[in-house]
C-alpha cells in the first residue's frame, strides 16, 4: 500500500519535478509546464502518464490496480489504486512518466547519475 504522501515523495524525488495545485483540489506533478502525474489527497488513487502500449499492458496484467484514467485516459494515462500498488512499481511508473516529458538532456544526466542507460 502506498499513501498519497509517498506518491508525492516519489514524484518529487525526480529531477526538476515540482508540485502544483490545479483545479482547486488536484495536485499535479510537473517538469516545467508538462504534467506527468496527478491526484487528490484522500481519494485513494492517482493518475500517471503512460503510453497507450503500457496502459494496455498494465490493465491486462492487473485490472484491480490499474484502470483508464478519467479525462486523460484516451492519451494513455492510467489510474492507479494506491492501496493495491507496490511502492517500487509506482516509483517505476512515475520515473517512466517523468522521462516521457522531461527534457532529453535532463533525462541523460539523471540516467548517468544512476549509472543506467534509461528504460530497463
Amino acid at each position: 500500500m502506498v499513501t498519497f504522501d509517498q506518491f508525492l515523495a516519489l514524484g518529487l524525488a525526480l529531477p526538476q519535478a515540482a508540485e502544483r495545485l490545479t483545479w482547486e483540489t488536484r495536485v499535479t506533478l510537473r517538469v516545467g509546464e508538462k504534467m506527468f502525474a496527478l491526484g487528490t489527497p484522500g481519494e485513494g488513487s492517482v493518475a500517471v502518464k503512460a503510453t497507450h502500449e503500457d496502459q494496455a499492458e498494465l490493465l491486462a496484467a492487473a485490472p484491480e490496480v490499474y484502470s483508464v484514467a478519467p479525462y486523460v485516459g484516451r492519451h494513455g494515462w492510467v489510474q492507479v489504486q494506491l492501496a493495491k500498488v507496490a511502492e517500487e512499481e509506482l516509483g517505476d511508473l512515475l520515473a517512466e512518466a517523468w522521462r516521457s516529458i522531461a527534457p532529453k538532456k535532463l533525462v541523460r544526466e539523471y540516467d548517468e547519475a544512476l549509472g543506467t542507460s534509461g528504460r530497463a
